[in-house]
């Protein structure tokens, strides 16, 4: 193959992935709207409630496990393939559970489609970045955002005029067409060397660890928007549901704007410059959508936390994929599971705190979990090196 088709190749590649970035936020943002009726069809607790979406967390994190293996054996393409058109079905599922154990199943395969899926297309948009030799990621992750924003801007007016379950088939139908589609079109990474998936083992260098741990801080914040912003507005603030559905929408949209924006000014200023001025922006989003007295303040500061959030993510997963003696995807297997353990542990933990107090102080402690990780953001430097073609070894 020569070089122009390999270029074309490649390219064909970069919206192929961002496509599955876009399916993979679409699905969760949509979950976001319906959190609410789920709340009330099973008639059950916060806390309840908050164990459900842990469940979604552990099938995420365990799927994470030993998702790395199976993209050494297989690709990130074949493993896309099967994760994602099994996920597409997993808001559908999940609003088809008629009681509390159905729901907990439906909640881990959801969880696990979905965090299979951010595995594997994250080491693909790595092997997009080699090929083009240019970074994709921030913009990659500008879809999941776009996708998000869309899933959460509409969902809430869809399940108010046209009920929880016809929102989520047409969800279903949307997110299985495109994932159908963008799968055929993803790139083949080389074929790993057989040494590289004979038996696992930790990585050893302590940073790419301190580096896993800003993702859990910050993935913590960013799942405490997507799983509590819509029932903190409704039942705190007195939003309506179409309403308190725009928080995550509002957080999402802007989000998706920087990420589209985050390469160019991370070329500009430097990892680490934007890792720090983003923790900070989106501390102060947080810490005022905890103490606003109105839906509308809040939804305008958790916009304000998604634009600093926005590109943190990028950032920290750039700097996990190009840590010094590992290879790319051994750096991101770890940042990306220990990054969505914070998934695992937050929902239940809020769900906890707030039947016995309120969302706003969680909110507000939230926007301190981000202040470290502007204390920590000088561990990312090796982000910098993520535009850089991979070494021939």
């Amino acid at each position: 193959m020569d070089a122009q088709n390999v270029m074309e190749t490649a390219i064909r590649g970069r919206w192929a992935v961002a496509g599955i970035f876009l399916a993979n936020g679409f699905l969760t943002g949509s979950w976001a709207p319906q959190i609410p009726v789920f709340l009330t069809r099973l008639d059950i607790s916060k806390f309840t409630l908050g164990l459900l979406i842990l469940l979604f967390g552990v099938g995420a994190v365990t799927a994470m496990t030993w998702c790395g293996h199976l993209i050494s054996r297989h690709g990130s393409r074949s493993v896309l393939r099967w994760f994602g058109l099994c996920g597409s079905l997993g808001l559908l599922v999940v609003a088809l559970a008629p009681n509390v154990p159905l729901a907990a199943i439906a909640m881990f395969i959801f969880g696990g489609s979905i965090g299979g899926m951010d595995v594997a297309m994250n080491a693909n948009a790595v092997a997009v970045e080699r090929r083009l030799s240019r970074a994709i990621m921030s913009s990659s992750h500008g879809f999941w955002s776009l996708g998000g924003f869309a899933g959460g801007a509409v969902g809430g007016l869809a399940i108010q005029n046209y009920g929880h379950l016809a929102h989520a088939m047409v969800v279903t139908v949307l997110a299985f067409a495109l994932i159908a589609l963008a799968v055929g079109h993803l790139i083949v990474e080389d074929k790993p060397k057989a040494s590289e998936h004979q038996k696992f083992s930790l990585p050893a260098n302590p940073l790419v660890y301190l580096v896993g741990l800003m993702a859990l801080l910050t993935m913590i914040s960013e799942g405490a928007v997507l799983d509590w912003a819509a029932l903190y507005l409704k039942q705190e603030l007195s939003a309506d549901l179409a309403i308190a559905g725009l928080a995550y929408a509002a957080f999402s949209g802007v989000m998706a704007v920087m990420r589209f924006l985050g390469d160019g000014v991370r070329n500009r200023f430097g990892a680490v410059a934007t890792l720090r001025g983003s923790a900070l922006v989106a501390a102060a989003g947080m810490l005022v959508a905890g103490l606003s007295p109105s839906p509308w303040l809040a939804i305008a500061a958790f916009a304000f936390c998604g634009f600093g959030i926005a590109n943190m993510v990028p950032i920290i997963f750039s700097a996990g994929g190009n840590q010094e003696g590992m290879s790319s995807g051994t750096g991101m297997s770890v940042v990306t599971t220990m990054g969505y353990s914070g998934i695992l542990v937050a929902p239940s933990a809020i769900g906890f705190f707030a039947e016995h107090s309120s969302f706003g102080p969680i909110f507000v402690a939230l926007s301190g979990l981000l202040v470290i990780v502007l204390l920590m953001a000088g561990l990312a430097h090796r982000a910098e090196f993520a535009p850089e073609p991979a070494p021939a070894e």
